[in-house]
């Protein structure tokens, strides 16, 4: 099924996730992905959508690969 727009929710659940199953804090993966925790917070609520770069640092830092975070977003659509 095709879906016009990206679901900001279903996005910021997927990195929540991954975050929480690495057991490390909004404060500790803002920091090691550079990038500010109010803006990965509002990420993770669906109230913004990561740019590609903020989706590589965030997969970076939390040591995945960013296909793996685009394809469970894509497993949840």
């Amino acid at each position: 099924m095709y879906y016009s727009t990206l679901d900001p929710k279903i996005v910021g659940n997927v990195i929540s996730n991954f975050r929480k199953s690495k057991g490390i804090s909004q404060e500790v993966l803002s920091g090691l992905a550079d990038i500010g925790r109010t803006h990965l917070s509002a990420i993770e609520r669906g109230e913004r959508k990561p740019t590609l770069e903020t989706l590589y640092r965030i997969s970076t830092a939390l040591d995945v690969r960013m296909s793996d975070i685009v394809r469970e977003i894509e497993n949840r659509l």
